[in-house]
């Protein structure tokens, strides 16, 4: 059986094009996340465009990746971090 630490997501760490680096909870990288797929569902992978709301694609998106593409010459990248002593 998988340890349970393994799944613990306790902050990302958030690299944009052209922004310093920023640590963010989970709830602030869903947030994000939602608010760049609004902007996008015209502009959607398969994988995304096949979840009806902005809710379920953030989601995914999150539990499944690591990066998404925001534009030519943008980036938008992000990874778990544990923050323990």
């Amino acid at each position: 059986m998988p340890d349970s630490l393994m799944y613990r997501q306790d902050a990302y760490v958030v690299l944009e094009t052209n922004q310093p680096e920023q640590i963010v909870t989970p709830p602030e990288m869903l947030e994000k996340l939602k608010v760049i797929l609004a902007q996008r569902q015209n502009d959607l992978p398969p994988d995304l465009a096949k979840f009806t709301s902005v809710d379920e694609q953030a989601k995914y998106l999150l539990e499944t990746s690591c990066d998404f593409n925001v534009g030519e010459g943008k980036y938008l990248q992000w990874y778990v971090v544990r923050l323990e002593k």
